[in-house]
């Protein structure tokens, strides 16, 4: 096979509750790049544990995730 086609695959995770289709190897950074949300305003959680800020970049995305992705809104 080519490896056009390897680089073309894709995995199934749970978004917010709903099933959601990612390129394979896709990290929580290119996740949040990928919504309609403002990056410095949002938490995430991957498998019901926070990933911090700092590791979105590293962080690899498997096939069967549970990815919980929330706006943080201030107020007093």
């Amino acid at each position: 096979m080519n490896q056009h086609n390897r680089s073309a695959a894709t995995i199934e995770v749970r978004l917010n509750g709903k099933s959601h289709t990612l390129p394979q190897g896709s990290t929580v950074a290119e996740l949040i790049v990928s919504l309609p949300v403002e990056p410095t305003a949002i938490a995430v959680e991957q498998n019901r544990q926070i990933v911090p800020r700092s590791l979105h970049p590293a962080t690899t995305i498997e096939a069967g995730d549970e990815l919980e992705v929330v706006t943080i809104v201030g107020g007093g």
